[in-house]
């Protein structure tokens, strides 16, 4: 287990910014008994370098990103390499932490503390449509 201030060195972020992460629901790091500070897995590390990447490498905000991980499978998400071996890829229409349930997949954390079961409860948002507004067609006046 690692402390944040050396996550943040291994990742190449600010504390501020890994905190950032945990308070939008991309990371839960565990909390030591007695100091109650954060103490991140080699599990978190990853969610950590790959939400960095999605943001800082592909341009997501994080709405996108929270669209994301509610919308599209883990293994696509997290580009694993073995997914054709995984009951998840066979089922890309089920979360993966649902999948688990019954098989075992290929993702080595624990799902309470993976991104996209700490996002299961937003409601995924259409990213195209305006809010509150219907869709005018092209012969509404």
């Amino acid at each position: 287990m690692h402390l944040i201030n050396e996550v943040s060195r291994r990742v190449d972020l600010s504390q501020k910014r890994i905190r950032e992460y945990e308070k939008e629901g991309f990371i839960k790091p565990l909390r030591e008994a007695k100091t109650n500070n954060r103490l991140y897995s080699d599990f978190d590390i990853a969610q950590i370098r790959r939400i960095t990447a999605l943001i800082h490498e592909r341009g997501f905000t994080l709405a996108c990103l929270r669209n994301l991980l509610l919308m599209a499978p883990c293994w696509n998400i997290f580009g694993c390499a073995q997914k054709e071996l995984c009951p998840a890829y066979h089922r890309p229409h089920t979360p993966c932490y649902e999948v688990r349930r019954t098989d075992q997949t290929l993702c080595q954390g624990p799902c309470p503390r993976c991104a996209i079961f700490l996002n299961r409860g937003h409601d995924a948002v259409a990213v195209l449509e305006r809010q509150g507004h219907g869709h005018a067609g092209a012969g509404d006046a």
